[in-house]
């Protein structure tokens, strides 16, 4: 018994130290954005928020159009969240339903678009957008981060098909269900912590790309935060108060959404990549 309580302690304490791990980052970037000037580069870091210098969270969203960053950043993340799993789930049954020639092909071809990094494909998108006259708009971005996010989340999601026995579909089958029936009113529900966990994954690919959206937009009003972010870098100097501040604004919405979702990620990933 007492063996039993030593050991649950010892994983409470592993659980706690990995959770100050992975908060430390957020932590020390919230110090450091209230750390005043003169102790910036002090021997001896400050490890405790200076309180006094809390303004520079209201100055930011004065001067700086934090809030603009963050809403475009949003309907970008959101627009591609959606569409990504509106795209993906028929595909994703497709997959694990059906046989027809050419699936390994498919199945291959889904996979190879993720072998090559966005970088080799801004100029062509570029092209293909300024033609669809898709440049500088919000949905040129959303659809450029769907076009990466699908292929992955297909196949999440079709792992967490397999595991629905066909007996459900078959049994609906005889009760007049139409195919689209069965995907929208048992496959669906059946697999929702799947199209959680797909969720996480399109919201953070679309909230934190920025090489597609500092190509593809070049309006101010329409940057998102990444860009925003990054447009801090000075050539002869950069202000360390306001990158730590706009980092720990810019990472909040992200945890926020993550927390919210968590419940389901767990459950999902594991249905996406266990056949029963």
């Amino acid at each position: 018994m007492r063996t039993s309580r030593q050991l649950e302690h010892m994983r409470v304490l592993a659980v706690l130290l990995m959770l100050g791990f992975a908060a430390f980052p957020i932590y020390w970037m919230f110090v450091t954005s209230m750390t005043p000037s003169s102790e910036l580069f002090a021997s001896s870091p400050r490890l405790l928020p200076a309180w006094s210098q809390l303004s520079i969270y209201a100055e930011i969203f004065n001067t700086i159009p934090v809030a603009t960053w963050l809403k475009n950043s949003f309907l970008v993340a959101a627009g591609t969240t959606v569409l990504s799993i509106l795209l993906a789930v028929f595909p994703a049954y497709a997959l694990s339903r059906f046989r027809f020639a050419g699936l390994a092909v498919l199945g291959f071809a889904l996979f190879a678009t993720q072998m090559l990094p966005e970088a080799m494909l801004v100029v062509p998108l570029y092209s293909i957008f300024g033609d669809l006259n898709l440049l500088n708009t919000i949905p040129g971005l959303v659809l450029a981060n769907t076009a990466f996010v699908v292929p992955v989340i297909t196949w999440i999601i079709k792992g967490a098909i397999d595991s629905i026995p066909f007996e459900i579909e078959e049994a609906a089958r005889v009760d007049g269900c139409s195919r689209l029936d069965i995907v929208l009113g048992i496959v669906i529900p059946l697999v929702a912590p799947t199209l959680a966990a797909a969720a996480v994954i399109s919201f953070f690919h679309g909230w934190n790309e920025y090489v597609f959206a500092q190509t593809l937009v070049s309006s101010e009003n329409l940057r998102t935060a990444s860009v925003g972010l990054a447009s801090f870098v000075g050539e002869l100097s950069t202000p360390i108060h306001s990158v730590m501040a706009v980092g720990v604004i810019y990472t909040l919405p992200a945890i926020i959404f993550y927390l919210f979702a968590q419940r389901y990620v767990v459950a999902g990933m594991t249905a996406g990549s266990v056949k029963g």
